[in-house]
């Protein structure tokens, strides 16, 4: 299905909103209803386009935040004030509403159960939804893959994800999650602070001799610090997997 899923011809298909969900005041997560979906892997995205009445249209990139569901396909969106798409997606779409999607699209930066492990995940803001895909599909599939997931937030109310992150935490035997806060901490928090650099890699991530899978996403700066300093440590380049987004769009 990955050989498919990477070279079969893109072609738009008419997507209906199932279900959204509130994730943060910025933040929602969209599940589509799409007609003959090919399936695809944790990891891969896709592209919204909209068309105005003029025919002016605007297309952005997103990650899939779930593993394959049949015809169903869930994104998480961050609204950017001054996006032409994120705003449309996160405030006036509502359940009923259809746009056209295409994909799934990219073989690199993907997962599954079978690749093995241990595996590390870091994000950086709303880059956890493709690594939430993965850690989803590890607690679906009942795997014993080791995981550390490290998630880099501005504030307490930016954490996407919070109630099933505190779930899979305390549930699923192998999965260690650390947040910090970049910006300003919750009311009581007693866990870490600052940025993912290199100290703070250093005694979270896995070791080099542990020949981890590393997949890191978030805006640009911190993947590239963050990819940057696993190399440093000592982590095989091959097995650190990047993927970024820029501070505009959406």
């Amino acid at each position: 299905m990955a050989g498919t899923a990477v070279l079969r011809r893109l072609t738009w298909a008419i997507a209906e909103v199932e279900d959204r969900t509130d994730e943060t005041p910025r933040v929602r997560s969209l599940t589509f209803e799409v007609p003959g979906w090919p399936g695809h892997l944790p990891g891969q995205h896709l592209d919204v386009r909209l068309t105005a009445e003029d025919g002016y249209q605007a297309q952005r990139s997103y990650s899939i935040a779930t593993p394959a569901d049949g015809s169903r396909v869930t994104i998480t969106v961050e609204r950017l004030d001054d996006g032409e798409v994120s705003p449309y997606l996160t405030d006036v779409l509502v359940i009923g509403d259809r746009v056209e999607l295409r994909g799934p699209i990219g073989g690199y930066f993907v997962w599954e159960p079978g690749r093995g492990g241990p595996l590390l995940l870091i994000a950086g803001g709303s880059g956890i939804a493709p690594l939430m895909a993965m850690l989803r599909a590890r607690v679906r599939a009942g795997s014993d893959v080791p995981v550390r997931m490290l998630l880099s937030w501005r504030s307490g109310e930016d954490v996407i994800y919070a109630d099933e992150l505190n779930a899979i935490a305390g549930d699923a035997t192998g999965v260690e999650i650390t947040h910090t806060f970049t910006r300003s901490a919750p009311d009581g928090w007693m866990g870490r602070t600052g940025r993912l650099d290199r100290e703070a890699l250093a005694s979270l991530a896995w070791t080099p001799s542990e020949r981890p899978l590393a997949y890191v996403c978030g805006p640009t700066g911190l993947v590239e610090a963050v990819a940057s300093a696993l190399v440093e440590l000592g982590h095989d380049p091959a097995r650190v997997l990047t993927e970024r987004f820029g501070p505009t769009g959406g």
